[in-house]
C-alpha cells in the first residue's frame, strides 16, 4: 500500500465496469449487480460523508448510514464503495429506493429511513489508516476488507464467489436479479476508468439514457406526460434512441413534469421521427437521465419493449453512453 498523508479528496470518480459476454477461469471473481445506488463512502474522525457516482454529496439522503463511522474506529479514516440498496419483498427495488434518493430534508430523510431502510453493501476499500489501497490487486483489498467488515445495523460485505458463473448467473435469471459482475483477481482500482477488468453481464439488457422530451398521455387528450424520449450521447452529439411509457407509475409522472424543463428545439443532433398519433411532443433540456429494461436493441432500429425503472440522479447525462 502507498503511503499518504491525507485522505483522498472528496468526491473521488468510482471504478466503472464495462458491459459484455461472462468471462469464465480462475483469475475471474463474481458478484451480484446490486440494482441500487453507487455511493463512495468516506470515513474520517466519526464523521461519514456519502456521495454518488457523478460525485452529488447524498450524506443528507441516508441519516441511518452514520453508523458507518464506527468501521473506522482505531483507523486515521476509510474509503469504501459500494452500493446502497433497498428491498420489496425480500428483493432489492430500484424503485423504492427512489423513495430514498432525493430527499435532502433531514427531518423528512430520518422518517423515510425508518419507513424505507437501505443496505449498504460494501464491494471495495480505497483508502485505510493513511494508505491507499487502489494500487492493491483485487485480492487484497478484499482480505482487508474481510478483516475490516462484520455484518452491522444497516451494512454488509457483499459475497464474492469463484467457479461456476453459469449458476450463477442461471440464480441471477430465476430471480430477476440485474446482473452480475465479473472482476480479475488481479485488477488495480482506477477510479473514473471504465475497466476491462470489471465487466458486468445482464440477463436482461438495462442501461441509463438521456431524456430529450416527452410525449403527452392519449388517455387525458393531449395533457400530461405520457412517455419519454430517450437519447444516449456519442461523438456526434445526442443521438435519439426511442421513447419509453411503460412502468410509468403516478409518482414517477408527476416527478417527471416536475423537473423536465421544455426547450424550444429539438435537443437530438439528427431530429427523430416520431409516431405521436395525436399527442403532443415537447422537447426538453437534456439533463436528467432513466434507467430503461428492454429485450433488443438492432443495429439502427429502436429499443424493443422499452419499461422504465426510474429516474437516476447520481448519473452524469454527458457520461451516457451505448453500452449494447
Amino acid at each position: 500500500m502507498a503511503s499518504s498523508p491525507e485522505p483522498p479528496h472528496f468526491p473521488i470518480v468510482p471504478m466503472k465496469v464495462t458491459a459484455g459476454d461472462l468471462p469464465r477461469g480462475d483469475h475471474w471473481v463474481y458478484e451480484i449487480k446490486w440494482d441500487g445506488m453507487r455511493i463512495v463512502a468516506h470515513l474520517q474522525d466519526d464523521e461519514v460523508r456519502l456521495q454518488s457516482s457523478n460525485g452529488l454529496d447524498v450524506t443528507a439522503s441516508f441519516p441511518d448510514l452514520g453508523a458507518l463511522a464506527e468501521l473506522a474506529e482505531g483507523y486515521d479514516g476509510l474509503v469504501l464503495d459500494g452500493e446502497v440498496v433497498a428491498f420489496a419483498d425480500r428483493r432489492p427495488s430500484f424503485g423504492t429506493l427512489q423513495q430514498r434518493m432525493h430527499v435532502s430534508d433531514p427531518a423528512e430523510a430520518a422518517r423515510r429511513a425508518v419507513a424505507t431502510p437501505v443496505v449498504y453493501v460494501i464491494f471495495d476499500l480505497l483508502w485505510l489508516d493513511g494508505h491507499d489501497t487502489t494500487t492493491l490487486p483485487l485480492n487484497d483489498r478484499r482480505t482487508l476488507l474481510e478483516r475490516l467488515v462484520d455484518v452491522g445495523p444497516a451494512w454488509r460485505l457483499c459475497e464474492q464467489h469463484a467457479g461456476d458463473p453459469d449458476g450463477l448467473l442461471e440464480i441471477v435469471t430465476a430471480n430477476e436479479l440485474e446482473g452480475l459482475v465479473a472482476k480479475r483477481v488481479d485488477s488495480v482500482y482506477q477510479p473514473g476508468r471504465r475497466s476491462p477488468g470489471w465487466v458486468k453481464v445482464k440477463p436482461r439488457k438495462r442501461q441509463e439514457f438521456v431524456v430529450g422530451g416527452w410525449l403527452s398521455n392519449r388517455a387525458q387528450r393531449g395533457v400530461g406526460l405520457g412517455s419519454l424520449i430517450l437519447g444516449y450521447h456519442d461523438d456526434r452529439g445526442l443521438r435519439f434512441a426511442s421513447s419509453a411509457g411503460s412502468g410509468l407509475t403516478r409518482s414517477a409522472i408527476e416527478e417527471w413534469q416536475r423537473v423536465l424543463t421544455e426547450h424550444d428545439g429539438c435537443p437530438f443532433v439528427d431530429r427523430p421521427t416520431i409516431l405521436r398519433d395525436g399527442r403532443s411532443l415537447h422537447w426538453c433540456q437534456p439533463d436528467h437521465v432513466v434507467e430503461i429494461a428492454f429485450g433488443e436493441w438492432p443495429a439502427g432500429q429502436q429499443l424493443r419493449h422499452p419499461v422504465v425503472i426510474g429516474r437516476r440522479t447520481d448519473k452524469d447525462p454527458l457520461e451516457v453512453r451505448r453500452e449494447s
